[in-house]
């Protein structure tokens, strides 16, 4: 399995330091299987999953595979899609999860401007 960790996953993993381990064990598990662990996400964060790392953190990720299967390919837009194989996991985001899905609004005004 391929990992992707956008700028803004390792941004906020400096920020909570204190959960940095924790962190890397989960991102282990969703390298194991990240459907099975993974909640499909909907609305605006359609094709994305979700995971939870603690009680109100989680993370927001992309398995390649799935998205294309599931059609949303065309509805996330990643710019580099055509590079990526579809054993590629991408990490977006960890935050705690109330400020995690208002996360890219407040950032770049919309989740299309993330570099995904």
């Amino acid at each position: 399995m391929e990992t992707k960790f956008e700028e803004a996953f390792l941004k906020a993993l400096k920020k909570h330091a204190s959960i940095k381990k924790l962190v890397k064990k989960k991102v282990n598990l969703i390298i194991e299987n990240p459907v099975a662990l993974g909640e499909p996400l909907k609305g605006n964060w359609q094709g994305f999953y979700s995971f939870p790392v603690k009680r109100n953190f989680i993370i927001i990720f992309l398995y390649c595979e799935a998205c294309r299967k599931k059609g949303d390919d065309g509805v996330v837009a990643c710019a580099d899609c055509q590079d990526m194989s579809d054993q590629t996991i991408k990490f977006v985001l960890l935050a705690p999860h109330d400020e995690a899905y208002h996360f890219p609004d407040k950032a770049t005004g919309g989740r299309r401007e993330l570099n995904r």
